[in-house]
């Protein structure tokens, strides 16, 4: 028996990845709709109640709107928006943080952001061990590159070959902080400095820890083993037990679409201080990849089929 699935949004980058995840993918049936009714609500809402499952890849209020268009108790929700991560009565898609049967069981999912992703990854393991406070100000740098910005920053990119950087979120109050905050289990919100450069795809996630003033003074051989024990047995999610070759980490505008996720605790000689630094794809662990991992966890299969690892 296969699982019907119509991504709402199906248009756009996020969107155009999953279908390309899940092309040739027998154990599902893909419901289409033509160009003419791609924006014909009465269309969405026929495609969204004959799915099992629906996968929003649409702004806020469209996901909302699509959300309220289910009138039964059947289909199941993928929301790639930000507009359910925090919400009440919704689990959200990371499943090595929340629980695989939490997400497998889950009616309504929220897909992470791609840079919450990487920073949750990298805190919140650390957090519950006690390792790490949870009344802490840490903050948070990324880079990612323009395709999470969709298809106006894309345009705007590649358009204008002279922008070297984009630093954006200056007025603070960045969409992704609360889901940061809420599934890192941090007292206080994270400051967040988000940037964009000219590579297609691929981020870095980056923490500062200054080790020596953080209440018990942590070892970062003691953060990476707690990193490497929680993600044990992962098949998506690597803790690197080594410092970078050349004290570097690269990322490369040539990156093909990559579904993994690479953890990293980079320390000063003395300890002093500590990196933690998590590698993904802005467009497969970061979002189209979680959320066909969601997906093939609803379904009951393997969690890492048609993901690129």
């Amino acid at each position: 028996m296969t699982t019907s699935v119509f991504i709402d949004g199906a248009a756009g980058t996020t969107g155009l990845e999953i279908a390309d995840r899940l092309a040739d993918r027998p154990e599902f049936t893909l419901i289409a709709l033509d160009e003419a009714r791609r924006k014909d609500d009465a269309a969405r809402a026929e495609a969204i109640n004959a799915a099992d499952v629906v996968i929003l890849c649409l702004p806020d209020d469209a996901a909302k709107a699509a959300v309220a268009m289910i009138a039964n108790d059947r289909t199941r929700v993928i929301d790639a928006s930000t507009a359910h991560r925090v919400a009440d009565g919704w689990t959200y898609g990371l499943p090595e943080i929340v629980g695989r049967e939490a997400v497998a069981n889950a009616k309504r999912i929220s897909n992470p952001g791609c840079y919450p992703t990487g920073f949750i990854a990298l805190v919140a393991p650390l957090v519950r061990a006690g390792l790490l406070p949870t009344a802490w100000p840490y903050s948070c740098n990324a880079v990612s590159g323009y395709s999470g910005g969709g298809k106006a920053l894309i345009a705007r990119f590649e358009q204008d070959r002279d922008i070297a950087w984009r630093g954006y979120g200056l007025a603070f109050g960045h969409k992704h902080v609360p889901e940061m905050q809420q599934y890192a289990h941090l007292a206080i919100a994270p400051l967040f400095s988000p940037a964009v450069v000219p590579a297609h795809r691929g981020m870095i996630v980056e923490v500062p820890l200054p080790l020596s003033i953080i209440p018990g003074n942590p070892a970062p051989d003691l953060l990476r083993a707690a990193l490497t024990q929680f993600y044990a047995g992962s098949p998506i999610i690597t803790v690197a037990q080594e410092p970078p070759a050349d004290g570097e980490l690269l990322l490369r505008g040539s990156m093909e679409p990559w579904d993994g996720l690479e953890l990293h605790v980079i320390a000063s000689a003395d300890g002093a201080q500590a990196r933690l630094v998590a590698r993904l794809d802005n467009l497969g662990k970061g979002a189209s990849g979680a959320a066909v991992q969601s997906l093939n966890l609803i379904a009951g299969l393997e969690e890492t089929a048609g993901l690129r690892l």
